[in-house]
């Protein structure tokens, strides 16, 4: 999709949608990775992408979050991770990577994906179903493009993939209001000593994508 080894610059989800409903599909299924750190708009991006492309052709499109791949917290207490939690070392990438491939695959009916609540800080098992029908899966998560192991095993799985850059100082303050019901103690703690961090890991330890979708 990009011109040599350089990106493609988008600014906008419609343009985004408009050079991933334009490649052409090797098979039966797109696999579209959407990477980016904490606070980048992951979610929503996929989200909107995937209405986008679902306007243009009714249920071409579904969303697979990394976050349901999230090890549960009595895990992460055993392993004293639980501080840590959405740090690389705290999710189940064989898991994803098996459930990658069998949507890749698309040789079932249909397949059931797990969803991360928030809510409940909890990963739902079977919580989405992504019907063969599908033809553009959209798969969102900080570490997607990370190249390091176990994570860089994953990039023979996408098509696409598509990198959230947003400035440094505006992940700071979105990140701020993701924890504004904590007490500021707490809240620090959770900024500075995870999600930020997290945040500078994936934006100098991603691999290059094939799009880069720039806010601002």
């Amino acid at each position: 999709m990009s011109t040599g080894n350089q990106p493609t610059d988008v600014t906008t989800v419609g343009q985004l949608a408009q050079l991933v409903a334009g490649h052409k599909i090797d098979g039966d299924r797109l696999m579209v990775a959407i990477a980016g750190p904490p606070g980048a708009g992951k979610s929503t991006t996929a989200d909107s992408l995937a209405e986008t492309l679902n306007q243009r052709q009714p249920g071409c499109a579904a969303v697979v979050a990394m976050d349901g791949y999230h090890f549960d917290d009595a895990v992460l207490g055993e392993r004293g991770h639980r501080a840590r939690k959405g740090a690389p070392h705290t999710f189940d990438v064989a898991g994803l990577a098996h459930m990658l491939g069998r949507l890749r695959a698309n040789d079932e009916d249909e397949i059931a994906v797990p969803v991360f609540d928030r809510s409940i800080e909890i990963a739902r098992a079977g919580a989405r179903i992504i019907p063969r029908s599908v033809t553009h899966v959209l798969i969102e998560g900080n570490y997607l493009l990370l190249n390091q192991a176990p994570w860089d095993e994953l990039a023979s799985l996408f098509d696409v993939t598509v990198y959230i850059d947003v400035p440094e100082a505006e992940i700071h303050r979105r990140l701020i209001r993701r924890w504004a019901g904590l007490s500021k103690a707490d809240a620090t703690a959770k900024l500075e000593e995870n999600d930020l961090p997290n945040a500078r890991l994936v934006h100098g330890s991603s691999s290059r994508p094939d799009v880069v979708l720039r806010q601002v």
